[in-house]
């Protein structure tokens, strides 16, 4: 993405008077993910410090549940919160909802903070939500037929509880108007990053970026976690395991099609193509550009090899061909992703 050219929403005030931060409300609630809550604060502690140092206004970052008072985390570290009732929703600029891990549980406690959400989002500018937050902004009906998405292992939970959420699959983040979501955990970082640029400009949001060594912009989405992680997520897929394994043993074969790996898993063709999409959720011909593509971004980072061996090592054949599925899939090409993510120069 370009840099931005318009003028950052948090600018000098030519008055007398200091401008006013803008407040920024994290929501906590029992079995809050530690990481979901601290990242996106950190990260707009960094921007007030740069802001700061600028002579203009940063954020004002409050932590607040239902009742105040301390609350524990998923993790086991008690956070000190106020009162949402003491908070009057006009006069925050940006909610923020994390996530938890147990995301299940606490939607069934959860029916007077989502009340609280539901009027409390109108009158803010934007809300946002951090992993599986997600969930609370579709119970409160903000996510009503908007694409949203979440942490990748709960796709289905989100499709079979709020079936009018269109789920990006692939997103780090997505805005849709004045509401925000993002990915798994750590995409929280990415998500408060983007909100940083949008209020203060490159300039600063670079700063942060420097400061916390984060990307401004990190390169891929969702599909950047491993292949074989995937692979073995549902407990469904377990009878390919060993499969998946040989596979991944076996990349540099160029052909590793339906009837090689039938034969490797002992079925006929055209039952092996059914069942292992039904058990995985992928058709084989994807799982091994994903095996693929999870081995070379493995030997980009810490082999020395050129990329047209690489290329050849994990099957591709030709360095092309693993550009063209690197594009596809992290939306960079091999090189770069080297010189990104290599663990030493080379």
């Amino acid at each position: 993405m370009a840099e931005m050219t318009k003028m950052p929403e948090i600018l000098p005030n030519t008055s007398s008077r200091r401008p006013r931060p803008k407040r920024v409300l994290f929501v906590a609630f029992p079995e809050v993910g530690l990481l979901d809550l601290t990242g996106a604060q950190t990260v707009f502690w960094a921007a007030t410090k740069a802001m700061e140092a600028r002579g203009l206004a940063g954020y004002e970052r409050c932590t607040a549940s239902l009742e105040g008072g301390p609350i524990r985390s998923a993790e086991g570290l008690v956070l000190h919160t106020d009162a949402l009732a003491g908070v009057r929703a006009s006069s925050v600029d940006t909610l923020i909802v994390p996530g938890s891990p147990y995301m299940a549980q606490v939607l069934d406690h959860a029916a007077l903070l989502v009340k609280w959400l539901r009027r409390a989002a109108g009158k803010t500018r934007r809300t946002a939500s951090v992993c599986s937050g997600a969930f609370l902004l579709a119970a409160a009906g903000l996510l009503d037929h908007k694409r949203a998405t979440t942490h990748w292992l709960m796709f289905d939970m989100m499709g079979q509880r709020f079936p009018s959420v269109q789920i990006d699959r692939d997103a780090i983040f997505v805005q849709q108007g004045a509401v925000w979501t993002s990915a798994g955990v750590t995409a929280g970082i990415d998500l408060a990053m983007a909100l940083v640029e949008t209020d203060c400009g490159h300039e600063v949001a670079m700063e942060v970026a420097r400061e916390l060594v984060v990307y401004l912009k990190r390169p891929g989405g969702q599909s950047q976690f491993s292949g074989m992680l995937q692979a073995q997520a549902e407990d469904s897929a377990a009878m390919f395991d060993e499969l998946n394994l040989w596979i991944a043993g076996n990349l540099q074969r160029p052909n590793l099609g339906v009837e090689q790996l039938a034969e490797q898993a002992r079925m006929s063709p055209r039952n092996f193509a059914r069942v292992y999409k039904q058990k995985t959720g992928r058709t084989p011909a994807k799982a091994v550009e994903l095996f693929r593509l999870e081995a070379a971004k493995r030997l980009l980072q810490d082999s020395t090899r050129n990329v047209d061996q690489i290329a050849m090592q994990c099957g591709f054949g030709a360095e092309e061909r693993m550009r063209v599925t690197f594009q596809r899939h992290l939306g960079v090409a091999p090189r770069d992703y080297r010189r990104r993510f290599a663990a030493r120069i080379i």
